[in-house]
């Protein structure tokens, strides 16, 4: 059972930018969790052209009544033009660990 918790995945350049984006949402109580996990590698078509960089992806923890607050405000903060925004809903998750991301955003 997963009682209303969302995970939003993102990416960013660099890890600076990233935890500039984090605590702002953190800040305004969109998020409980923001997980930098640097070093990731992706290679997409952009323009036309095969490109590839070095990214931080990041994991946002949230609720299901702020995820679309929060893509929005997301959206508004991230330094891409087009930044990788993806909603997920886990099919389970501890309650404890639930009970603390909706506590967080209290």
């Amino acid at each position: 059972m997963t009682p209303g918790i969302r995970l939003l995945l993102t990416t960013f350049a660099d890890e600076a930018a990233t935890a500039t984006v984090v605590r702002s949402l953190l800040d305004e109580h969109l998020i409980a969790c923001g997980t930098l996990i640097p070093g990731a590698r992706s290679i997409y078509r952009w323009k036309g052209a095969i490109e590839e960089s070095s990214e931080v992806q990041v994991i946002l923890k949230t609720s299901s009544e702020e995820a679309s607050r929060c893509m929005v405000r997301l959206a508004e903060l991230h330094p891409y033009e087009v930044p990788e925004i993806i909603e997920l809903e886990p099919t389970s998750i501890s309650v404890p660990y639930a009970t603390w991301i909706r506590e967080s955003l209290s």
